[in-house]
């Protein structure tokens, strides 16, 4: 740390400082208790996913004795994704994803000629890529959210342990030190005085 100086500019340079970092602080502090509310949430939303994961996935284990069906692979062709659509927000001054839909190839089967089980096996497929991608999608949110509440966490920490208490024992030091000079000042100035005085009674020291 560089050694400040010990003058009124500088006093007023670290007063001014030290104003600027407490009126910014609360705003940052704002900002960690948005995120931690955010994060809380984020964590929350994907449990949910994950027990609807669980429950889709097991309504579509009850095909898993027909997949050995010769037409197999039309129905892997019918839930194949073309792309998965998300929006955009601004949540505390990060950018997050939000799962809109997934949108799946257009199937190329027909209805006349496949077992009756076909359809209902699709629709648990795609139940099941959908709640897939919600989780992949949540999981990018909460991840996001939760770095930029690390970031926010140390610039509050910094400003808290460091940079104010710095700013104030800076103060304090000059004020210390000019306060010495000051009274060192008026000391030499009674001395003198005196002296001018003793002069002219025409007194010795």
């Amino acid at each position: 740390m560089a050694e400040i100086k010990l003058t009124k500019t500088e006093l007023r340079t670290q007063q001014i400082k030290l104003d600027r970092l407490q009126k910014y602080l609360p705003t940052l502090q704002l900002k960690k208790a948005m995120l931690q509310v955010e994060v809380l949430e984020a964590h929350a939303q994907v449990e949910a996913l994950l027990k609807d994961f669980a429950i889709v996935t097991e309504r579509v284990e009850k095909f898993a004795p027909l997949m050995t069906d010769r037409r197999i692979s039309d129905l892997f062709a019918a839930v194949k994704i073309d792309h998965i659509e998300t929006a955009h927000e601004n949540i505390a001054g990060v950018d997050i994803p939000n799962f809109e839909h997934v949108v799946f190839e257009p199937a190329g089967y027909s209805l006349f000629d496949t077992p009756v089980w076909f359809e209902s096996a699709i629709s648990g497929v795609k139940a099941l890529i959908i709640v897939r991608e919600k989780i992949r999608v949540t999981e990018e949110k909460r991840n996001a959210l939760e770095k930029e509440l690390r970031d926010v966490s140390i610039r509050v920490n910094l400003f808290e342990k460091i940079l104010i208490p710095r700013a104030q024992q800076n103060i304090k030091k000059i004020k210390i030190f000019l306060g010495d000079q000051q009274l060192a000042a008026v000391s030499q100035a009674k001395v003198a005085k005196k002296k001018i005085l003793l002069r002219m009674s025409g007194g010795k020291k």
